[in-house]
């Protein structure tokens, strides 16, 4: 890293040494990540017992897609501003950066407003079960109110990204995490406010984080590349329509996919608390082995964006066949450890004997999404570098709409297997867009495609 800017250039130098050590910072930040919300699930499972676990883990869903559409707009501007620094434009990165603020933040406010207004109607339609219907209703209000923080620290990350820094993200991350550790043994544990204290220690250690990463940029503003000034922070038409031209994909296929979570979920609330409990417990542990190779896939992406902003698509191609040969290793040991020891992972979050007995359901029927998950590592930050959005929005309705939803009621209900035949459905949709990128890469179709650098 240049010592005089909080960037780096991927253009150039050894590219498994650099994906490798430019990885290491977003695994540990996502591993973070997922404590910062597996801490809730611990906490609320151990004060709180199972009704607590459905309410928490149903809420977050809901909050979660929210936060994932702003990430989609986020990931628009990483794309934009690695293709700027590739192509050396650092006055139209600052620009990127400044847009990208303010649409954000927006777009939050509007989001969470939105679930406030609508909070009732949407835990009507996902069939909350009755045990755990109020305190779902009370975690949510209280963690949509924080949405804006949640997506602030998000974009501040994504920009960072696209600059090539994974180190402060990974700063900024460990400060929520402690703040919401502490917040939550003393919110839930101590003081016994059930999951209303698990979703004060939630916002608290978001607010904290983006507060902080905020400031430390400002104190930064020189490295940063960003002076900070009011003007900085108006929307210019020209990058506001190159973040909504990308963005707005990359929103509906991030929105997509947590919608279809937000389905199945439906059907397996439908079906009694327990099966509540476990899908929830196991989407965390699934997110937990997701996210520690997705950052892999993090730092493919603005390697990928640099070299086609310098327009070095060989070096381009060439990162991707390193993000496979990385994630494949690491999905292999961790489905290894996951047939093995997967039940003592759902014990560290419920002690309730049914979950337990479920859980071997549960990891039976997930355990074939990993293949596609190491795929899409190299392929999916592929077309998201390149910046092809539309073709990660068809993607993702393929693999979240037709798929995850069609399949699990393929085999949940027509095929009448229940809670395994839901989990199943969720898994097998991931190859919907894990063989169709596969093809897009190898095919060589995308060396038509312009640089955005171009366009900025």
């Amino acid at each position: 890293m240049n010592n005089k800017t909080l960037s780096n250039d991927f253009t150039q130098g050894s590219i498994g040494k650099q994906l490798l050590g430019f990885s290491l910072p977003f695994m540990a930040s996502n591993m973070l990540l997922v404590l910062y919300s597996t801490i809730d699930m611990i906490i609320v499972g151990a004060f709180v017992g199972t009704f607590g676990l459905s309410a928490v883990s149903q809420s977050s869903q809901i909050v979660n897609f929210a936060t994932m559409v702003c990430l989609g707009f986020s990931n628009a501007g990483q794309v934009l501003i690695g293709q700027a620094l590739g192509a050396g434009k650092k006055q139209e990165m600052s620009n990127v950066i400044g847009s990208l603020f303010g649409y954000v933040i927006s777009l939050s406010f509007f989001l969470a407003f939105s679930i406030l207004i609508l909070h009732l109607w949407i835990l009507q339609v996902m069939n909350i079960p009755r045990e755990s219907y109020e305190m779902a209703k009370q975690y949510l209000l209280i963690c949509a109110s924080g949405l804006p923080f949640t997506a602030g620290y998000n974009m501040v990350s994504a920009v960072l990204r696209g600059m090539g820094d994974g180190k402060r993200p990974l700063l900024f991350i460990a400060i929520a995490s402690a703040v919401n550790l502490i917040l939550d043994l003393l919110f839930t544990g101590l003081w016994g406010w059930g999951v209303v204290g698990a979703a004060w220690a939630t916002i608290l250690g978001q607010a904290a984080s983006f507060l902080f990463s905020v400031w430390y940029l400002f104190r930064h503003r020189l490295q940063f590349g960003f002076d900070f000034k009011r003007n900085r922070f108006r929307f210019q038409p020209k990058y506001v329509s190159l973040i909504t031209s990308l963005g707005t994909p990359m929103a509906i296929q991030s929105g997509c996919i947590n919608l279809s979570m937000l389905f199945v979920n439906s059907l397996i609330n439908s079906i009694g608390v327990v099966e509540s409990a476990t899908f929830g417990v196991g989407i965390r542990i699934d997110d937990i082995i997701n996210k520690i190779s997705q950052g892999i896939q993090y730092a493919a992406v603005p390697m990928i964006s640099q070299n086609m902003g310098a327009e070095n698509r060989q070096r381009a191609k060439q990162v991707v066949y390193w993000a496979w040969a990385i994630s494949v290793s690491i999905t292999v040991v961790f489905m290894i450890l996951y047939l093995g020891f997967g039940e003592y992972l759902f014990r560290l979050f419920s002690d309730d004997s049914r979950v337990h007995r479920m859980s071997h359901v549960f990891i039976h029927g997930i355990i074939c999404i990993f293949p596609a998950l190491a795929i899409m590592r190299g392929s999916g930050a592929f077309i998201q570098g390149i910046g092809n959005a539309k073709l990660g929005m068809v993607l993702a309705i393929l693999d979240g709409v037709v798929l995850r939803i069609g399949l699990s009621r393929l085999f949940g209900i027509v095929f009448e297997m229940g809670f395994f035949g839901f989990v199943l459905g969720y898994a097998l949709a991931a190859y919907g867009y894990a063989i169709p990128s596969l093809i897009y890469f190898l095919s060589g179709i995308w060396r038509k495609l312009p640089s955005l650098a171009q366009k900025l």
